[in-house]
Parts: structure tokens; sequence; C-alpha cells
């Protein structure tokens, strides 16, 4: 089984009839939201889930490891860990106790095994609590997984989130779809950023420390007219009313083609057809 280049996944993409879990609509949203980021991270992860040890695992995980992967990829902990699980142990333990980890050039793989540095990421849940441990496999001194075009390249995003953990969720997406993301918690730091350098897309939570995102993005407007702006909110569209500029807005919890519908929009915007 192979990658399947940048085609979107998510969790409705599998049969979860096979399996205890149910359907991914009864999920937690921390877990949907980590199992999407997964499906669609090119390169190869496993994510362990709750007190029952779940694993899940991406296509890409699937061929690397090699045949007699489970058709559904999640299920519960096996009586034996998969190879990237087992080979660290302790960094595992580390991220589930909420703290991140690393392990260093793991011999891993089918065959003839290759070096891969592992990082470990708690996954918090809405209460804060860690839910889950996304374990990602970078081969060591690893070329490009994609040879893009130019004309395919991905969009230039700046993610503003203060929630560090709802940002990086946010930023692996929009990575695993093929863009560049940036993650900062606060305007400040966003304004900075935009300064520094050139962003297509400003994707900004409306309620923000220190100035709301409406506010953020205006400023950030007056600098760069070109700058495209998605509103995530929790709030409905309350602060979004009479806006003197475009916009686009998700509510949240947004779906993952929501998201990827509001970014084709902005590409179109862009990159206008001849």
């Amino acid at each position: 089984m192979s990658f399947p280049g940048l085609s979107p996944r998510s969790t409705t993409s599998y049969d979860w009839s096979a399996s205890d879990l149910g359907s991914p609509s009864t999920w937690p949203l921390a877990l949907r939201l980590s199992a999407d980021v997964l499906f669609n991270a090119p390169s190869p992860s496993l994510l362990v889930w709750g007190p029952a040890s779940r694993v899940f695992y991406n296509e890409a995980y699937a061929a690397l490891a090699g045949a007699g992967q489970a058709q559904v990829p999640g299920g519960d902990v096996p009586s034996l860990w998969p190879a990237p699980l087992a080979a660290a142990r302790d960094a595992l333990a580390q991220a589930r106790a909420g703290e991140p980890a690393v392990a260093l050039a793991q011999m891993l793989g089918v065959g003839e095994a290759q070096p891969y540095d592992l990082a470990f990421t708690p996954l918090r849940q809405e209460d804060g609590s860690v839910g889950g441990v996304l374990c990602t496999l970078v081969p060591v001194a690893a070329a490009p997984l994609f040879d893009l075009p130019q004309d395919a390249a991905g969009l230039r995003i700046l993610v503003v989130e203060d929630n560090l953990d709802s940002q990086y969720l946010v930023c692996e997406m929009l990575r695993a779809f093929g863009h560049e993301a940036d993650g900062v918690a606060h305007p400040d730091d966003a304004l900075a950023h935009l300064a520094r350098q050139h962003y297509d897309l400003l994707f900004s939570d409306v309620s923000l420390p220190g100035m709301s995102g409406v506010d953020l993005a205006r400023q950030a407007l007056q600098d760069a007219p070109a700058l495209r702006v998605i509103f995530a909110s929790g709030y409905g569209d309350t602060m979004l009313r009479h806006l003197d500029f475009p916009y686009l807005s998700l509510q949240k919890p947004y779906e993952l083609d929501q998201l990827q519908d509001a970014l084709a929009t902005v590409e179109q915007q862009l990159r206008p057809r001849a």
C-alpha cells in the first residue's frame, strides 16, 4: 500500500464497521481532529489514544511496516506494540505524561531497516488532559517527500491561535494539504511575522489576547492589501458583521472538508484561471 500523494483523507475515508470504535461522529473532537491530521500526514505516523491504548496509523506507516496491517487503521492495542512505539517506550511515556519527546536514529522498516527520528507529541482534550500521543517518523537526512512543480506550490499561511494544541493541529493539517504554515499565539507575534515575510493567508481565531482577530486582520491588511483572511470562531459571527474587508469564516468545531473548501476558495482567488 502506498501513500496516495496529496489526496485528502479523513476519518470518513475508512469503514469502521469492522471495529468497535463506532462512527467517527461519536468520537471526541480532539480524537477526530488528531486522526484527520494523522491520515493526511505525508510522514509515517501513529496515534495512541485513550486508556485502552487504541493505535491508529496512516497509509505511509502501513507502507513502511509492510503486509499484515488491518484494513481499518485503528483498533485495540496489539499484543506487541508497533515497532516505533516499542523502540521508544520512555519517550512515549513522557509524551503521555504531557511532555513532548524525541527518540533519535531508531532503525525501522521492512527488509533493510533505515534510521528514523521519532517525535512524540501529546494531544490534549478540551479539558486540558492528555488524550493521546502522536508519533511521527522522520527519515534521518530525509529528502523532500513531495517534488511539487512550481505552479502546484501551496499557500503560505500564518495561523494565529492562542490554544497551542489547536494551533499545532491546524498547522499540521495545513502542511498535510501541501501548504506552508507558521503558528503564533499572540497578535503582536503575528504582526512581527507579517512584517518580516510574505504570507498569502492569515488564518486567525477571532478571540485573541490583547487584540481581536478582526483588529489584527484590519491592521495586517493596511500593509498587505492582497492578504486573504479566514477567521475561526466558536462564538458565531457576531464580531464579523459589517466588516469593511473580504473574509471567509469557519465555525468551531469545523470539519475537514469545510477547511479544504475555504482553502480552495482562497487559492482560486489568488490564482485565477487565465
